[in-house]
């Protein structure tokens, strides 16, 4: 009998699983993709992109292009929800997508329902493609007038806020904007506190040197709308207007995830053992940012999303023969490779640091780039 494998979202492990089934088909197997977009942005190239380094196709993923190499059917939906006692994937349009395999690779969004007003007046990082609206409508008013001057706030200081600050300065200076200025809210007294003291010395100097203007320490309660641009409010009393806010803090998982009757943790996000199978849901698997694995403490990041590609392919296909399944093995290190919006990259890999330089973007732009051609 027929089998279906369905993949809810596009994300990097997806990516490959269907790259794998183009390559090494599986009998008796029909392959369907859900996702709300036919293409996918690869995040080690986002900051590239924002800078104006890389244009649109560069750096995203065609995946209605993956869909005919593994002869895999495409759903242009927005997964809604879950019936799990009958096998069925909920999209947004009344669609049904029944399964017998279902693995889950959609990502998360910055947590904004904390704070007042984020929800409504902020843009978050995440989802890309709506990041990547706000910012082109942006730029265009900008190109047409130059003169006006911008105030740009990010809140959130981790790797993905300091990327996201600095390659946004650069791609409006590339535009001949100098009427600009960039805030950087974090919560805590140090950017990037998930990284090494010598990293995070040295990016406060990189953000200082290049003008950004930082707001350490500092919680924000409230984003409100002020004189047509938006007001940032911190629990110190500290108040900001800025043009538009972007949002980078802290992950989490979409509501119809947490709501599905998957077992998840605190913060909504899939619980799966070291096959990346959903330790409630043998039948469910899940990889990248969604996924908790429960005896790893994993960041999220997109390193650990390409490295679950081939296990949870190799997974999938041994659950459909009715073979013993493989186990992930995350490396133990690993490298970060940093953007700083000038064609410069810093490196770091456990406590070792090599300061921005030139020939480390390059290092980056190879290693992004071969990643990439394998999905042309």
């Amino acid at each position: 009998m027929m089998k279906n494998i369905v993949l809810v979202g596009g994300g990097h492990s997806h990516a490959i699983v269907l790259k794998l089934f183009g390559i090494y088909p599986l009998l008796g197997v029909k392959l369907i993709l859900i996702t709300p977009d036919k293409y996918t942005p690869y995040s080690g190239m986002l900051p590239g992109h924002i800078a104006g380094f890389y244009n649109y196709t560069e750096c995203h993923i065609d995946l209605e292009n993956l869909c005919k190499l593994a002869r895999a059917k495409l759903y242009i939906e927005r997964v809604i929800g879950l019936d799990l006692k009958n096998n069925k994937v909920l999209c947004a349009n009344q669609s049904i997508v029944d399964f017998d395999i279902l693995s889950i690779d959609i990502g998360s969004t910055p947590e904004k329902l904390s704070v007042s007003g984020a929800a409504e007046y902020t843009v978050a990082a995440k989802p890309v493609a709506q990041l990547l609206e706000h910012w082109n409508k942006l730029r265009e008013n900008l190109v047409i007038n130059p003169q006006k001057k911008l105030s740009i706030g990010i809140v959130g200081g981790g790797a993905g806020g300091v990327e996201l600050a600095l390659s946004m300065q650069a791609g409006l200076e590339n535009l001949g904007i100098d009427n600009l200025q960039v805030h950087l809210w974090q919560r805590s007294h140090e950017l990037m506190p998930n990284y090494n003291l010598s990293v995070r010395v040295i990016m406060e100097k990189v953000l200082i040197n290049k003008g950004v203007k930082l707001h350490l320490g500092e919680t924000v309660v409230q984003v409100s709308p002020k004189n047509q641009n938006l007001e940032i409010k911190c629990e110190s009393g500290l108040e900001v207007e800025c043009d538009q806010v972007f949002w980078v803090t802290q992950a989490s998982a979409a509501d119809w995830v947490k709501d599905s009757g998957i077992a998840t943790d605190e913060r909504g996000f899939i619980l799966v053992n070291n096959n990346l199978q959903s330790v409630t849901h043998s039948h469910i698997f899940a990889a990248g940012d969604i996924a908790t694995i429960i005896d790893l403490l994993l960041p999220k990041a997109g390193v650990f999303a390409v490295r679950q590609g081939k296990p949870l392919y190799e997974n999938l296909k041994r659950t459909i023969l009715g073979k013993s399944l493989k186990l992930y093995q995350p490396q133990k290190a690993y490298l970060s490779l940093i953007t700083t919006g000038d064609r410069k990259a810093l490196a770091t890999r456990g406590n070792f640091t090599l300061p921005p330089h030139q020939l480390l973007w390059y290092w980056k732009n190879y290693i992004d780039s071969c990643f990439m051609a394998q999905f042309r």
